[in-house]
């Protein structure tokens, strides 16, 4: 059942064969390398959105605060003239606009923090990326020069078991196996008495 055994060995061969060229490292690293950027490129959408909403925070903000002036802008002219009771509405809605300035604020504080930490991650992240991408180079180098090593050996091994030299030694081993069992006829042959015809 030898060739059972050799088509068992070129079956499992072509599956590792087919194997590595699906998993092929080279590719793995750049497909790699291309979701990282994708994944940098969601990261800095999302730092977008949350700068926008800074924006527009720090705009509300304003907005209150300048509305608490002209209440107290109103309040005051309501006072020169002597209607106390235009000046205390005009101050509640100063007080009440200044409120929601100060909430305004405080939001916007927060939300300053939250971009700048997401800021501090795209950079991190860009870091990382530029890392890997200086990896790889290294990694697909040292892939190169493995591939080409076994490549040598491989020619080398085949050149060893395929060539004339090979084939020259395989037919001298042979000649001398002949030559020994030859030899040990004749002594065999030497040794044993002959009988009488």
């Amino acid at each position: 059942m030898k060739w059972l055994s050799q088509f068992s060995l070129v079956m499992r061969s072509n599956v590792t064969s087919l194997k590595e060229m699906v998993e092929d490292p080279q590719r793995m690293l750049y497909q790699l390398i291309i979701d990282m950027e994708e994944e940098l490129g969601r990261v800095r959408q999302s730092v977008a959105e949350t700068i926008v909403d800074e924006i527009q925070l720090r705009k509300r903000a304003q907005r209150e605060r300048d509305d608490a002036d002209r209440w107290l802008e109103r309040a005051s002219q309501a006072m020169k003239r002597g209607d106390e009771k235009t000046a205390g509405a005009a101050l509640e809605q100063k007080l009440a606009a200044q409120q929601r300035a100060d909430r305004l604020i405080q939001d916007l504080t927060k939300q300053q923090q939250e971009v700048s930490k997401l800021k501090g991650s795209v950079a991190d992240l860009e870091d990382k990326i530029r890392q890997a991408k200086q990896k790889k180079t290294r990694l697909t180098a040292r892939l190169t020069k493995a591939t080409s090593m076994q490549k040598i050996q491989t020619a080398m091994d085949r050149t060893q078991s395929q060539s004339a030299f090979a084939q020259f030694n395989r037919l001298e081993e042979k000649v001398e196996r002949e030559e020994s069992i030859s030899e040990a006829w004749v002594s065999w042959m030497a040794s044993t008495p002959t009988r009488p015809s």
